[in-house]
């Protein structure tokens, strides 16, 4: 039996929350009316926290500190008890007795429950245990809490409960909060290398009237005043390098982008990205960028370029592996797309389960064959690059090849982990791209870009060669925190609501 268990007879499994509940908000109302509204305290003064008496405790040896944080465990015994709170840094252990705190504050101590938060003010020592802890000469109840936390030993383990109350999951399992705390420390990384090297970030509208940038179903909305439906950005894409035309050399924005499709372990409706556009480079370059912000953000939170995800071993020192895609799968699958007839290829690619047309192109076909049989087999992180025209509208032409482009992704545990391309920037072409998207997207492609004429215009001001790449932040996070889900590195993902 837990200490919580054996101090808090509410907090016993069979306990029905409303009852505890009730008990709890009975006792708030004494101490209302006893002029001891917890809920009325403004602030409390804090001198330190949890970590750094923990981790300083030759200096702060029979120093006076206050303290604050959640109470997690209480075990009375008598004249004294022991109490463990729990703040933003760690946990720390209290020694409350009658003879230090007085008669009244210490009965008052012992009806405060697990979960109330607290704050308390004593010397630093350790017990005969060894265990480093306050003896507390005062301590005041900050704010009460009228829900039982899980029981101790146990947790908050069922899992779709811990999603949709992230609150109590983050109180009920440490790890989880390493997981954002480490989450914040990748994104500032990113931060750090991009503004070193010259880049500007800038804010781009998340409600457009056209959703572009990216092949995706938007969420639709509804703009009252202009009377127009307006659309949550997919990408942020198009407004960056209309930045470029205006002359920014080096853009970035990390922002939130919008997607109307599935959820799985890899998707949420919404997801946040880090996309960088540089003006007068190509996606070469963008792949060097791409591997230092990885491996530094890797060595900041793992302390290793040598990981594992999910029990698979991974390493991110530089270079990463490199394949065209006509390379990649050749090698998987056999599959020439530089020496075989169309017509060979596609009767072998149906033979292996495909259902392609006869009138099905070289570029369709080749990606086809990728996305079914190649992307699963790539642990990575590698380097897939020289994407088929038809599925890049928004890429350069490769110069030696104008059935591709040149465009990556990379792969890391067969799963997308960013994009990226020499940006198109002819206007002509760019028009006709999107005119065979919309020819697309008549005959039922819901994904297909629509028509963006203002970008087509800005390109006609003129547009450096420019190399952009989109990385999906999340994604990066599963990988260096070895999450399994999406969900677990984001502090409030899209559930379906309880009915």
């Amino acid at each position: 039996m837990s200490e919580q268990q054996m101090n808090t007879p509410e907090l016993r499994p069979e306990a029905d929350a409303n009852e505890v509940r009730k008990v709890r908000i009975e006792k708030l109302r004494e101490l209302s009316e006893n002029g001891k509204n917890p809920f009325e305290i403004t602030s409390f003064d804090r001198t330190a926290t949890a970590a750094e008496v923990n981790g300083d405790y030759d200096r702060l040896e029979g120093q006076s500190v206050r303290v604050a944080g959640r109470l997690v465990s209480k075990r009375i015994m008598g004249k004294a008890s022991f109490g463990h709170i729990l703040d933003s840094d760690g946990k720390l252990q209290g020694y409350f007795s009658r003879d230090d705190m007085g008669t009244e504050e210490y009965q008052a101590f012992k009806k405060w429950d697990v979960g109330d938060i607290i704050g308390i003010e004593g010397e630093v020592f350790k017990t005969k245990t060894g265990e480093i802890s306050v003896h507390v000469k005062r301590a005041e109840l900050l704010a009460k809490s009228l829900l039982p936390l899980p029981e101790k030993y146990h947790g908050l383990k069922d899992t779709e409960l811990r999603y949709r109350q992230r609150y109590v999951d983050l109180i009920a399992n440490p790890e989880v909060k390493d997981v954002f705390l480490k989450r914040s420390r990748i994104i500032s990384t990113i931060r750090e290398v991009l503004d070193k090297k010259g880049f500007v970030e800038v804010e781009t509208p998340i409600l457009n009237t056209l959703a572009g940038g990216a092949n995706a179903r938007p969420f639709i909305t509804h703009h009252n005043t202009l009377d127009i439906d307006m659309y949550m950005r997919i990408a942020t894409e198009l407004h960056l390098k209309r930045c470029i035309v205006g002359g920014f050399d080096k853009v970035y924005e990390i922002g939130r982008q919008f997607r109307n499709e599935g959820m799985d372990p890899k998707h949420n409706p919404e997801f946040t990205t880090i996309e960088l556009y540089q003006a007068y480079s190509d996606y070469k370059d963008m792949m060097d960028i791409t591997e230092e912000l990885y491996s530094t953000a890797c060595m900041r939170v793992r302390g290793t370029l040598d990981i594992e995800y999910q029990g698979q071993p991974l390493c991110f020192k530089t270079p990463w592996a490199r394949l065209s895609m006509v390379e990649a799968v050749k090698k998987y699958t056999g599959l020439d797309f530089d020496t075989q007839s169309l017509d060979e290829l596609i009767a072998q690619a149906n033979a292996k389960g495909l259902e392609l047309a006869k009138n099905t192109s070289w570029g369709t076909a080749l990606y086809e064959v990728f996305d079914r049989f190649v992307e699963e087999k790539l642990v990575g992180p590698i380097f897939i690059y020289d994407y088929p025209v038809e599925v890049s509208p928004l890429a350069k032409r490769k110069p030696s090849d104008p059935r591709l482009t040149e465009r990556f992704e990379f792969f890391v545990c067969a799963s997308e982990g960013g994009n990226a391309f020499s940006e198109l920037n002819d206007p002509i072409d760019q028009r006709s791209r999107f005119e065979q998207q919309m020819l697309a997207k008549a005959n039922g492609d819901e994904e297909a870009q629509p028509y963006d004429e203002d970008f087509c215009n800005a390109l006609e001001y003129g547009m450096p060669p420019t190399g952009g790449v989109g990385i999906g932040i999340d994604r990066m996070v599963m990988v260096l925190t070895d999450s399994a889900s999406i969900r677990d590195v984001l502090l409030f993902p899209t559930m379906r609501p309880i009915k």
